[in-house]
Formats: structure tokens, sequence, C-alpha cells
């Protein structure tokens, strides 16, 4: 089986972190291999919301890009393996 790689990530007052974010997202650009957002919309556009991440290249680089998310305000990343 092939193994994945998977970075979540939960941010709060995504409208205040979206340009931070967006610049990192950047950065890693050719490590995403896939991106969801979710968030809820519609009626009430919510202020915090998922981003799914499916990831390539190696550990070393996906850890500093982990890192670099954590250390955004009201950003939080894991890694997930699967």
């Amino acid at each position: 089986m092939t193994e994945h790689t998977i970075l979540i990530i939960r941010v709060n007052q995504r409208l205040h972190s979206a340009d931070k974010l967006q610049k990192v997202f950047s950065q890693y650009g050719c490590s995403i291999k896939t991106r969801l957002g979710l968030h809820e919309a519609g009626d009430v556009c919510a202020t915090d919301g998922l981003i799914i991440l499916q990831l390539v290249r190696g550990a070393d680089d996906l850890n500093a890009f982990r890192n670099e998310l954590n250390a955004l305000d009201g950003v939080t990343a894991i890694l997930v393996e699967i």
C-alpha cells in the first residue's frame, strides 16, 4: 500500500490569518498535491475552518512546513501518516 501524508490545519479567525497563511502555502507549494478547505458558509460565514492538504516530498521539509504554520497566530497544524 502507498503511504499518504496529510497535513490538517485548523485556522481561527481565518480572515485575519489568510495573508500570512497563503504566504506559507506558496513557499511550500511544490509539497502540496491536494488542498481542501472546509468552513461553514451560507447564512453564516464561519470565522474558523479546516484546511486539509495531501503532501509530497521528504519528512524534513514537511516538518518545517508544519512548524511554520504552527508559528502563525491562530493556526494549529498536525501531520498524519496513513
